[in-house]
């Protein structure tokens, strides 16, 4: 279905030493880590727009093309980007379904407490593709990246391996600073409208009190948005986060003359410049936009 990526051969497509590595990803948290490897010897590129679903995207020919031409391409998997498998049928590059690196620490989302209240796109014990959101799983990739960059390009192998140890640094003092601005939120209560954070949750000592389930093609009955209701009223002064680019009427709906306060989150990091800090100003929004509404409850 997909050829994995082989660190040190590549067979047919290998770019020449001097030459810049064309590094394709599919969304921009893959992007940014990719920037963090590559920093000063080219610039990844991203298939997927800002705002696009990575779960129902449509390829246009200029993205067929992309696929085609890049050196390396790097995905999460046949979990998120269900429309990729069949087109990299006929790359004739290596692709590297990142989900199936090897120490890579991956979740599956747990059985819903509340049948009304769940993410609907998430089936219970399905795999939790928002595996970027953990910095060690972000290590993991970087590491790989760089070992078949410098395959690709030889030349450039001593830069990334600098580029790899920076990252590494960062990684770990970002970790501790996370740690300490969210330690005291844990036991807050916050609603989501997308299960996208359980990695950082876990990793931080967090967890969303609910999801509230939002399907452009089934908006919810006047029942299920009362029950949603309840559930705000007994959790008291709360948070409820969406995320760009719109927010859901029905978070205004449901917020209406309780002591709830409206926020986003953005796993995607759509409007994070590309460079090689992009990855660490992903996380630190995150941790902003948490600490910035709980911490005023």
């Amino acid at each position: 279905m997909f050829r994995p990526l082989v660190a040190l051969l590549f067979v047919g497509c290998v770019a020449s030493a001097t030459a810049e590595v064309r590094l394709l990803t599919s969304v921009k948290p893959l992007q940014l880590i990719a920037a963090a490897v590559q920093d000063g010897t080219g610039s990844p590129a991203v298939l997927l727009p800002p705002g696009a679903s990575p779960h129902h995207y449509a390829l246009r020919p200029s993205d067929v093309r992309a696929l085609r031409e890049a050196t390396l391409f790097y995905w999460i998997g046949p979990d998120l980007e269900g429309f990729l498998p069949r087109v990299l049928e006929g790359r004739q590059g290596p692709s590297l379904a990142v989900q199936a690196l090897p120490g890579l620490q991956l979740r599956h989302f747990e059985s819903a407490e509340d049948k009304d209240e769940h993410d609907h796109a998430h089936r219970p014990g399905s795999l939790d593709v928002h595996l970027w959101l953990l910095p060690a799983n972000a290590r993991l990739i970087a590491e790989r990246m760089a070992a078949d960059l410098a395959a690709a390009a030889p030349d450039n192998a001593a830069r990334y391996q600098t580029n790899l140890a920076d990252f590494r640094t960062r990684l770990e003092a970002l970790d501790r600073r996370l740690e300490a601005r969210l330690e005291k939120l844990a036991g807050k209560p916050y609603f989501v409208f997308h299960e996208a954070y359980g990695y950082f949750e876990a990793a931080y000592g967090l967890r969303h009190a609910g999801t509230f389930s939002v399907s452009p093609e089934v908006q919810p009955g006047a029942r299920q948005v009362a029950h949603m209701r309840q559930r705000l009223q007994a959790a008291g002064p709360t948070c409820v986060f969406s995320e760009p680019p719109l927010q859901p009427r029905l978070a205004q709906t449901l917020s209406a003359g309780l002591p709830v306060r409206l926020a986003e989150l953005d796993p995607l990091g759509s409007g994070i410049p590309v460079g090689p800090q992009g990855y660490e100003r992903l996380l630190e929004n995150l941790a902003e936009g948490l600490a910035g509404c709980l911490e005023a409850l």
